[in-house]
């Protein structure tokens, strides 16, 4: 059938593709008359699982667990399950995922296929670092069994490979020890980005988990760069027990015009730059890894136009003084930032062919979509991003010149020797013509 899919962000929107479910991970991929590209859940913000004119393979019904071995924490399972279900069935047995994205709205195929990150980079890697093997597809039958130790120039082209190589049916991960939902958690006021270096930079070496939630627009002591820098690591068995979070609101309209606007931004940004914390304290791991998860369909206080997000990567030894230029930028485009997030990521190798995560540090900023505006904005950013040698996320962006993408992803020819002369997408045509 025909449909408007879309990604999470609400741009852009094709209204000429069509979807074909995928059911059974033993059978041949289904013959098409034109390209295709694995869709999971839609979480993207970005037209990496987009196909305009061509056709999204469904892979939501590839939801079953395979194995799951509760003493060493292997676990198999097919492309589609969510990462919401691993963790229900998992969890309460001692073991959580590796690495975790803000959301778990998100499949596992998707997980791999964009090698999402977390807050814990500096200690773990990517999540396509704690992948055991999986099996890839081909549009000609052929069924690839790739790992670490097998066929690992399939294995690193398919990591973070954008679903381009093939589909993903299945994958064996290793989880992540822990003894209950409970966290110690710890959060941190500061004033400017001095002040954050040198938190981070201590917090790096004592907690697993860190993250900083950033003013894009309100300056402190004459300086931006102020927020909030948590930290987490997973409590001991001991550790009293903490309530389970329920989902807090649903938004169950859709307004005319954005919500978010530069007002409601700096009122909410003073409002949570002000709010009473900096204590460690015990909490439940879903408002400290998920907290838009708790929100339903937040997406809509963007109206119909969307959001756009800009996450950038920005290596060393420069990031330290690029970051300040980005942040004036930010504040003098007269954009609603919204959601700023800055985390460090450790020296790393990357799973795979192009994944984003490498040393440095990288920021992701949420903007209403107001046309030429926001994009005139994103453009001066690319400029600065680019002269520092960074890149930008492609699982995170709907707009990216093909410069940039080939600039901020050095081993991108050799990737190309890995495509499926069947798969394609919006992104990778925009990118690479």
């Amino acid at each position: 059938m025909r449909s408007a899919v879309t990604a999470w962000n609400r741009w852009p929107v094709f209204r000429d593709q069509t979807v074909v479910g995928l059911y059974d991970r033993d059978a041949p991929l289904p013959r098409l008359p034109k390209p295709f590209i694995a869709h999971g859940n839609g979480r993207s913000y970005s037209d990496v699982c987009l196909n305009e004119g061509g056709f999204l393979l469904d892979t939501r019904a590839l939801d079953r667990f395979i194995s799951f071995d509760r003493q060493t924490g292997r676990i198999c399972c097919e492309a589609g399950v969510l990462l919401e279900d691993l963790v229900r069935l998992t969890v309460p047995q001692g073991w959580f995922l590796p690495v975790t994205p803000g959301t778990l709205q998100v499949t596992l195929g998707g997980a791999i296929a964009n090698d999402v990150h977390g807050k814990n980079h500096h200690v773990a890697g990517s999540f396509g670092t704690h992948v055991l093997k999986l099996a890839l597809r081909r549009s000609d039958g052929e069924l690839k069994l790739c790992g670490p130790d097998l066929e690992e120039a399939w294995f690193a082209a398919t990591v973070g490979g954008l679903g381009l190589t093939g589909v993903i049916l299945w994958a064996e991960i290793q989880l992540l020890r822990i003894e209950g939902e409970q966290m110690i958690l710890q959060s941190t006021r500061f004033e400017s980005l001095d002040d954050f270096w040198a938190m981070n930079d201590e917090a790096a070496g004592n907690w697993p988990y860190t993250v900083a939630w950033l003013d894009c627009l309100t300056p402190s002591r004459g300086a931006l760069g102020r927020g909030w820098l948590h930290c987490g690591r997973h409590a001991p068995g001991s550790a009293r027990g903490v309530a389970r979070p329920r989902r807090l609101l649903r938004i169950g309209f859709g307004p005319p015009v954005s919500l978010i606007n530069r007002a409601s931004a700096r009122a909410f940004n003073a409002l949570y730059y002000r709010a009473p914390r900096g204590v460690t304290a015990p909490g439940h791991f879903q408002p400290f890894f998920y907290p838009l998860d708790r929100i339903r369909d937040w997406n809509r206080l963007y109206g119909p136009r969307g959001f756009l997000q800009y996450q950038c990567v920005l290596p060393p030894p420069d990031s330290r003084t690029v970051l300040p230029q980005i942040l004036k930028r930010i504040s003098a485009g007269r954009e609603a930032a919204l959601l700023g997030v800055l985390k460090t990521f450790g020296d790393f190798p990357a799973a795979g062919l192009l994944s984003f995560a490498r040393a440095g540090v990288t920021l992701a900023v949420d903007f209403p979509n107001r046309g030429e505006r926001t994009m005139r904005l994103f453009r001066d950013l690319d400029r600065v991003v680019l002269d520092a040698g960074g890149a930008l996320y492609p699982a995170k962006d709907a707009r990216m010149p093909a410069r940039m993408f080939r600039a901020g992803y050095a081993r991108i020819e050799e990737f190309t020797r890995y495509l499926d002369p069947m798969m394609s997408s919006s992104f990778w045509r925009r990118v690479s013509d």
